[in-house]
């Protein structure tokens, strides 16, 4: 198969989800454009395939129009991945956020329309839920985002089930849970948990554990929510939303056990926080026939076997942290 071939499109294809995204397709001999910013996905995470004629990538923002428009012609499949991730830079920015999640999403609708490409998949956030009291929380729970990050997200997802409302776009939107993996992002904002761990436990610092360490969380491997991705693409029925979870919801103490720390510092709970992330699944498991397949230590193993990739990440201690996420205690109140 030749790139002139109709291809699938990746916004943020250079990110964490999407550069393994490329990896299962490059596999699949799919010609693959990806279209992303650098500002929060890195060319590294594509050098494997640079030299393979199936790839091709061209830096744009997803949200100028005219260059989506132009970018995504051709395209069979569009995953859209881009986005601005993370809580505290939410709260502190959200006009970039909103540009980025609902602007750069109603870009890439209008794209996707205009070129009559054959489908739409979007990731979605189950931080759409917030502090879910319904354990595991099925795609009809009531919607309570807490922060900017999770209301942009959740603003994208429904534009684009309006839109497949109204014009017919063929969108299908998975809400993903708590993904880890390989090449997590390392940025220098307070995030994910794991990457937090990794980069402390590199440098022998303890690590730094919110609360009492009992909260749980649906982590959720980056190769399967690749397979629900491509599941979607080749199944989902136009207009559907699934949530795509482990099933096996995790303890933080438990990582921390798993990840092996010699020293725990614990730091205060933060608002808005849900004690638990736990994905009802039945309905993508009934529908596509997915269900997640790497067991949580295996996938853990894996991330501590690459440790190194981690080396640029930030290193936080309690202190940093504190000041980190003064907004966070300053504007997420319970």
């Amino acid at each position: 198969m030749k790139w002139s071939d109709s291809c699938d499109v990746i916004t943020g294809g250079a990110g964490f989800i999407g550069s393994h995204l490329v990896d299962a397709l490059i596999t699949a001999e799919r010609p693959i454009h990806v279209i992303d910013n650098f500002v929060v996905g890195r060319l590294e995470n594509l050098a494997r395939h640079r030299d393979n004629p199936l790839l091709k990538i061209s830096q744009a923002d997803v949200a100028d129009r005219r260059s989506m428009r132009e970018l995504i012609a051709g395209a069979e499949r569009v995953f859209h991945l881009a986005a601005m991730a993370d809580i505290v830079p939410s709260v502190q920015q959200p006009e970039i956020y909103f540009d980025a999640n609902v602007n750069g999403t109603l870009a890439v609708a209008e794209a996707v329309r205009a070129n009559a490409a054959r489908c739409l998949i979007y990731t979605a956030s189950s931080s759409c839920y917030g502090c879910a009291t319904a354990l595991p929380t099925p795609e009809s729970a009531p919607i309570a985002p807490r922060y900017p990050y999770a209301l942009t997200k959740y603003l994208g997802e429904q534009l684009l089930l309006h839109w497949h409302q109204v014009y017919g776009l063929p969108v299908v939107s998975l809400r993903l849970f708590n993904v880890y993996g390989p090449r997590a992002r390392t940025s220098g904002s307070y995030g994910a948990v794991f990457g937090v761990f990794l980069a402390q436990k590199r440098a022998g610092k303890p690590l730094t554990v919110v609360g009492d360490g009992t909260q749980r969380r649906d982590f959720t491997h980056v190769r399967d929510v690749v397979r629900a991705l491509l599941s979607a693409a080749e199944r989902a029925p136009a207009g559907a939303i699934y949530n795509v979870g482990s099933d096996c919801p995790v303890s933080v103490n438990d990582l921390v056990t798993l990840v092996g720390a010699e020293r725990v510092a614990y730091i205060p709970k933060r608002p808005g926080e849900p004690e638990c992330t736990f994905a009802d699944t039945a309905r993508i498991k009934r529908e596509l026939g997915w269900t997640a397949e790497v067991p949580f230590e295996v996938g853990v193993r894996e991330m501590l076997a690459n440790l190194d990739d981690w080396s640029d990440a930030p290193v936080w201690t309690p202190d940093s942290i504190q000041e980190a996420t003064r907004d966070w205690f300053r504007y997420l109140t319970p």
